[in-house]
């Protein structure tokens, strides 16, 4: 009989939370996005018999459920410390490294050759038709390996590096050199994925050299704080309670006036827009967050144009351009829908423009796109 009444009170206890679990997620309203992750979250797919037939309802429908579920982002925090009692180093996707880094993981199975030769072969062509320069820049994983737990497997992005340059020859900004220099400074932020501002100042010093202009423009003495506390989309994977990152700029940017138009409608006069440092996507400081195509006016009677073909690492870095162009265009594949060929050639004045490629290794492979 206890047996009996210990698996009727077991039974009664797991239909009592999904009953109530299933009640308050009809109750909640949907949410459309994650603060806290910083992306959209799946809706409620559509229901219909070819859907099902297909097998892409069940699929969609689960992910639904996973990114609606009732109070998702505590159960992240509590699957974090769960883990951690574990002694776990990996967590969501994120290696919890050395001095406060976390540290995206990038596992080598993740990129097969094909999927990279894909990537390279359509970078050549940009290269060969717009005689483009090519900035890949590694990311943390690679240059700050002594953060990395003990062990700890990331794709090589040195290799990729190699044979990018052996593809596009002159056109390639050797980015990794530089970082792996300076790899015991504040080069990338410990709670988010991007570079910091002074990662971004020692990758114009590459550019520079390729360039032929003057490296060392922006030094890190030079910088001034834009915001504190930042907490970056790694933290938000783990949810972890830890310490923010500083938010730095160089105001030698400042100097000049420009006029900033964004998807050729909304005008700023800064490349900063100061807003999102009241916001947890502080990073969106830099030119305004993502959009299609940001229009930069430097003033400059110089008469040079560059067009910028990038991923999010391009926002902090594009300022520190403004001294050397009239005109910047910046332009995101992931947004823009129309075809680049045909923008770049309205763009073109009678003297040419440089053409400047801007991703980190990992969104290169797995973002890098256009139609010609």
């Amino acid at each position: 009989m206890d047996e009996k009444r210990s698996a009727l009170f077991t039974i009664i206890v797991i239909t009592s939370i999904i009953v109530v679990f299933g009640v308050a997620d009809l109750i909640q309203k949907d949410r459309l996005y994650s603060e806290t992750e910083k992306r959209v979250l799946a809706s409620r797919p559509k229901f219909s018999l070819e859907a099902l037939l297909r097998e892409d309802y069940t699929g969609k429908y689960e992910t639904y459920l996973t990114d609606q579920f009732v109070s998702r982002d505590k159960w992240i925090t509590i699957k974090t410390y769960t883990e951690l009692a574990l002694q776990k180093k990996e967590i969501n996707g994120v290696y919890l490294g050395a001095d406060g880094y976390l540290i995206e993981r990038h596992l080598p199975s993740d990129y097969t050759s094909v999927q990279v030769n894909k990537k390279i072969a359509l970078l050549e062509k940009l290269v060969r038709d717009w005689d483009a320069a090519v900035m890949l820049v590694p990311t943390a994983d690679n240059i700050l390996g002594d953060k990395l737990p003990a062990y700890a497997p990331y794709y090589d992005e040195k290799s990729l590096l190699d044979q990018v340059a052996r593809h596009v020859g002159e056109h390639y900004v050797d980015v990794y050199s530089v970082l792996q220099e300076h790899a015991g400074e504040e080069i990338y932020y410990r709670t988010d994925h991007h570079w910091t501002s002074l990662g971004a100042a020692y990758g114009y010093d590459a550019w520079a050299e390729y360039s032929g202009k003057n490296a060392g423009l922006y030094r890190a003495e030079d910088m001034e704080l834009a915001a504190e506390d930042f907490l970056g989309t790694l933290q938000s994977k783990v949810n972890l309670n830890m310490a923010g990152d500083d938010i730095y700029y160089f105001p030698r940017t400042l100097e000049r006036s420009v006029k900033v138009t964004y998807d050729l409608k909304e005008e700023g006069d800064s490349c900063y827009e100061e807003s999102h440092l009241d916001t947890k996507n502080k990073y969106g400081f830099f030119l305004d967050d993502n959009h299609a195509l940001v229009e930069i006016d430097t003033g400059n009677p110089n008469r040079k144009t560059l067009f910028v073909i990038k991923d999010s690492y391009a926002n902090c870095f594009v300022p520190l351009l403004i001294p050397h162009y009239q005109r910047i265009y910046v332009l995101d594949p992931r947004y823009f829908r129309g075809r680049l060929y045909e923008l770049m050639e309205s763009y073109e004045p009678g003297q040419g423009m440089d053409v400047l490629v801007l991703y980190n290794c990992i969104h290169f492979i797995e973002e890098f796109a256009y139609v010609e």
